[in-house]
């Protein structure tokens, strides 16, 4: 189940550029489709609908929404300005971000070990910039990568926040911030977006359906499906199956590559990531 998801996953970035449609209303109907499906599914399953929670918890469950729908966003006009290995892989400086400020927020020992691999993905970030091949990128490409990092940002975020939601049901929890992430995108998709031009042809409603319902509402079931029954280091490892899903599917489809040093790049971000939760979990076995 959690291959299946970061498979699907994976596949956001190619789905995004054949559906000719701004990056806020597709967010927007990414937030409904998804939130729709879980609707569905948690009443066919009998679960709690709204978590019992306090409302600090309830909160920071809408906080987190909106930083998802404004993440999505950012992601999505990434892969309109850069390809989409460069722009998956700056997407995923997450782990990185998060390690960085753990011990700020969460009074959490970095360690030497937990700190190089930080200080080498962001070394792998700028072999895939491509700053040490060619010097500074156009301004395209300048503009993609800091989009990536934006949502990157964005995202480690709304991780944050999660680990301070303690055992909040986790299709619950998503519903409420599938739903938060839709209600706070809707007002700016109003006024800073045109959306006079809509297209209606089949393919681009199929693919929107798809990225709606399949890579939102039956992703995020498989994903909570899955880790509840998993260690938090397996699902820490097998997430990196989505940047090589999105490398070897727009190589394949886009026909987009990666020079030999973005390659190398690549490599020691996505090896950084995984040494940096290797063995984190011994102390709880």
């Amino acid at each position: 189940m959690l291959i299946g998801a970061m498979f699907i996953y994976g596949s956001v970035g190619i789905f995004r550029r054949y559906i000719p449609v701004t990056s806020g209303l597709l967010s927007l109907i990414r937030g409904i489709l998804g939130a729709l499906f879980l609707l569905v599914l948690i009443k066919l399953t009998k679960r709690e609908l709204i978590p019992r929670t306090d409302i600090k918890t309830k909160l920071l469950l809408v906080v987190s929404g909106a930083f998802i729908g404004f993440n999505w966003i950012l992601l999505f006009e990434s892969y309109n300005y850069t390809s989409v290995p460069t722009a998956t892989l700056c997407y995923y400086l997450e782990p990185s971000i998060v390690m960085l400020v753990s011990p700020l927020l969460f009074k959490e020992k970095l360690g030497l070990k937990k700190g190089l691999c930080a200080a080498a993905s962001f070394v792998g970030m700028v072999l895939v910039s491509g700053i040490a091949e060619t010097g500074l990128p156009s301004a395209s490409e300048i503009k993609g990568i800091l989009l990536g990092i934006g949502a990157a940002l964005l995202y480690s975020a709304v991780v944050i926040l999660n680990k301070k939601l303690g055992d909040t049901e986790p299709f619950s929890r998503t519903f409420i911030q599938l739903c938060s992430a839709a209600v706070v995108v809707f007002p700016y998709v109003l006024t800073a977006e045109d959306i006079t031009k809509l297209p209606c042809d089949a393919r681009s409603l199929i693919l929107t359906a798809v990225l709606g319902i399949v890579h939102t509402g039956i992703a995020y079931a498989l994903y909570f499906g899955a880790i509840g029954g998993l260690r938090t280091q397996t699902t820490a490892i097998f997430s990196y199956v989505d940047p090589i899903t999105a490398v070897v599917l727009s190589f394949v489809i886009l026909h987009e590559r990666l020079s030999l040093p973005a390659f190398v790049g690549a490599v020691i971000m996505l090896a950084s990531a995984i040494i940096s939760v290797v063995g984190d979990e011994k102390s709880e076995d």
